[in-house]
């Protein structure tokens, strides 16, 4: 999530300081994206430094310093809300870790998968009830809780063809025990 165009968004709506921009935030992603406040100061410094924000005097009644967002950056925002995300695939932790596993030396694949299966039906859980509970004008939450639901049944999806494409490799063989040979002399005398 680009949070320097999330708050280009926000500050679309108005002029606001800081903190409330944190708070905005926070409110509009279903509070599932904590933002730390010092993320919030840097992020804006550079979009003023960018020339997409300009903010007050700095000598205004009050402690807070107010962002309001430029025309530049109204045109920054629109760009950026038509861009569709980019071709390449995501570096996805868990794609990476199985992929790992299936070469580390003694690692229970099958087992792994499972690991990973059991938190996203977990995860599948507390989202489900995050939409029971929610408000239904609670735009952001239910928006959220859908998008993870979907993200999730996609990442269980994929657990299970990992699984069954593991299922279907070929066993190593293992090597034959080693039988011993019987001393030579033993043979000898019974055939006499």
């Amino acid at each position: 999530m680009s949070v320097r165009h999330a708050l280009l968004a926000l500050l679309s709506e108005g002029p606001k300081y800081g903190l409330q921009l944190r708070q905005e935030f926070e409110a509009r992603t279903g509070e599932v994206w904590p933002l730390n406040v010092g993320q919030v100061y840097t992020t804006v410094q550079r979009l003023e430094r960018d020339g997409l924000v300009e903010s007050d005097d700095g000598e205004a009644e009050g402690p807070q310093k107010t962002f309001r967002i430029t025309a530049k950056g109204g045109e920054e925002l629109a760009v950026w809300l038509r861009t569709p995300p980019g071709d390449a695939p995501p570096r996805d932790e868990l794609v990476i870790k199985i992929l790992v596993a299936l070469r580390v030396p003694g690692a229970a694949v099958e087992e792994i998968l499972q690991v990973h299966r059991r938190h996203v039906v977990e995860m599948m859980q507390r989202y489900t009830r995050l939409k029971e509970t929610a408000d239904e004008d609670d735009l952001g939450v239910l928006l959220v809780a859908d998008a993870e639901l979907f993200r999730l049944h996609a990442v269980s999806r994929w657990l299970d063809t990992a699984d069954a494409r593991l299922r279907r490799l070929p066993r190593p063989k293992t090597p034959p025990a080693e039988t011993k040979e019987r001393p030579q002399a033993t043979r000898q005398g019974a055939d006499r």
